[in-house]
Formats: structure tokens, C-alpha cells, sequence
């Protein structure tokens, strides 16, 4: 995956419905930050850089049941209209 684009092709991915272009990937990385939580944004981001998950669990010292939780929010939240304006042109 390219790292230029790695954010962007991540929300691709998880957002249903895109109804403008996403911003470029600074941009994003900024939005993201502010959005997301701490723990949100590092599994985002291990998602975008296909990062394996045993190393994220133990760097964010979590285990599997709380991982699949954050997880859930996270798309959730990715799905908001709130949020999905936010990271669109």
C-alpha cells in the first residue's frame, strides 16, 4: 500500500456513502487526530499501514475483546455525517 495515500485508501474502505472527494492525506492525518481518539487513531492507522494486530494489542496494551469494542466505534464514528464532512473536500 502506498503511504502517501495509505489514510485515504483506509477511509475508503470504511466509509459507506462518499459523497465528495476525501481531503489529502495531511489533511486527514489532522482531522483524524482531532476526531479520533488516542487509541482510535493508532488502530486507524495500523489498519492504513496493514500493521499486524498482536504487535498494536500489545503496544496499546489491550486484548482482542477490547480491541473488537474500539473497533466497532471506530467505524461507527467513521459513518457519521458529522464526521465524514469533516474529511471531505
Amino acid at each position: 500500500m502506498n503511504s502517501e495515500t495509505a489514510l485515504k485508501d483506509e477511509l475508503e474502505k470504511h466509509i459507506r456513502k462518499l459523497m465528495k472527494p476525501l481531503k489529502d492525506e495531511d489533511e486527514l492525518a489532522t482531522v483524524l487526530k482531532v476526531k479520533l481518539t488516542k487509541k482510535e487513531f493508532k488502530i486507524f492507522k495500523n489498519w492504513a499501514n496493514g500493521e499486524n494486530l498482536p504487535e498494536l494489542l500489545e503496544k496499546l496494551a489491550i486484548d482482542e475483546e477490547r480491541y473488537s469494542s474500539l473497533k466497532d466505534k471506530l467505524i461507527k464514528k467513521l459513518n457519521q455525517e458529522k464526521f465524514k464532512q469533516e474529511v471531505m473536500v
